[in-house]
């Protein structure tokens, strides 16, 4: 009977070390030791809370070598994504859509690192009318986007979608820890996060070593991981201080931080009120309501301090379709009264033809957008710019400066 149950265990460790030794995963080694992982008696497939994994003992037992690769590998992904954390609000808004959505991601970029199925291969049904099929979600519509536009196309054609290569009506073919991810306590979950962000360093490390220094999209897409996250909201706040920082009056009440290394106190320049301010938002459909709401929220909050004389609020897709003025403390009434237009192409270059035709002539422009401008990026801006990218695109724009907006 002990040598029964430990069969499963046995299984799952040789897939793990041959998965570890493999070259060809040499990018989510690392990844593969975060957290315990562990047969479950009481886990009808497999699951994982964002740090632990847990796989169900008549599941594992159904699977062969090469399915339990995919499916331990699979659960990597999750973690490695931090999809638990990073996209709880989906699954609060539609549990079932937000788990489709990971593991449409998910399943694409395994099935990159083995397309020939060589050492991994998605589990497949073993009998019954859907004998032969995968278990897993696969649609190549969603190539290169991440959980949260796959979620929001999902949600557009209605629950289950066009169904890709996988069961439309099966959420995939493992479970999702999403209250177990919530009780890891604040330590739990920074130590967690070191700890990813190590073992996807020493992924890369050994990639590397093994493969040499021809990176691919996955070992791309992890070196992005591994980039300081930038608060936008502090260099959307810096850009407009900066830009529009009158020289009328001068304050002691903050010292010039230019001069302080140099032990020398200077007074910091300050002025009661600046000019202009042009905020330019993106409304060809990928900027929701709630995106462009906290950021609006942002904005007026960053107006007040500054105390902008006018800001022009305009809406734009193909060409700039509405134009809203405020002046004095109406920019405190910004985010209640304003009315977004719009819904067509994207150019840029609607921007500035516009601020030219009109003579709008701003101390700084803020542009909100998805950055899937092609090679449009407004041309010659006659002021600074500060591009604040949505979505997931890590574009940067050749002009003025770029800050990526995280949901």
């Amino acid at each position: 009977m002990l040598a029964n149950a430990m069969t499963e265990e046995r299984k799952l460790q040789r897939v793990t070390i041959t998965l570890i030794r493999n070259p060809k995963f040499a990018l989510l080694s690392g990844l593969l030791m975060v957290g315990k992982t562990y047969i479950a008696d009481n886990v009808p497939t497999a699951k994982t809370n964002g740090r632990d994994e847990m796989y169900g003992r008549a599941f594992v037992k159904s699977l062969d070598e090469k399915e339990l690769a995919f499916v331990r590998l699979h659960e990597v992904g999750h973690k490695m994504y931090r999809h638990l954390t990073t996209w709880r609000k989906l699954h609060k808004e539609n549990h079932k859509l937000a788990n489709m959505a990971c593991d449409y991601v998910i399943n694409i970029m395994l099935r990159d690192l083995d397309p020939i199925e060589e050492h991994i291969a998605m589990p497949r049904y073993k009998d019954g009318p859907m004998k032969g099929r995968i278990m897993g979600l696969v649609d190549e519509r969603f190539r290169g986007m991440n959980s949260k536009q796959v979620f929001d196309i999902l949600k557009q054609e209605g629950e289950g979608g066009e169904g890709g290569e996988g069961n439309p009506d099966e959420e995939g073919f493992d479970e999702h820890g999403w209250d177990e991810a919530e009780e890891l306590s604040e330590d739990e979950a920074k130590e967690l996060e070191r700890e990813i962000d190590q073992a996807i360093r020493q992924g890369i490390i050994n990639d590397r070593k093994l493969n040499g220094e021809g990176a691919g999209g996955l070992a791309r897409d992890l070196g992005e991981m591994l980039k300081p996250q930038v608060n936008w909201r502090e260099v959307l706040a810096e850009f407009v201080r900066s830009v529009c920082a009158g020289k009328d009056n001068s304050s002691w009440r903050r010292p010039n931080r230019r001069f302080i290394g140099s032990d020398v106190y200077l007074p910091t320049m300050i002025s009661e009120r600046v000019g202009r301010i042009l905020i330019a938002v993106d409304t060809s459909g990928s900027i929701g309501g709630p995106e462009l709401n906290g950021f609006l929220t942002e904005v007026s909050s960053i107006c007040d301090l500054v105390n902008p004389e006018v800001i022009d609020l305009i809406y734009w897709d193909s060409e700039v379709a509405a134009h809203e003025t405020y002046t004095g403390t109406d920019s405190s009434n910004l985010v209640q009264s304003t009315r977004p237009k719009g819904g067509g192409g994207t150019s840029p270059s609607c921007i500035t033809k516009y601020m030219g035709k009109h003579r709008i002539e701003p101390e700084c422009a803020v542009v909100l957008t998805d950055g899937y401008v092609g090679s449009d990026w407004g041309g010659a801006w006659p002021c600074p710019v500060l591009w604040c990218v949505v979505g997931g695109n890590k574009v940067v724009a050749p002009i003025g400066k770029t800050v990526h907006v995280e949901n």
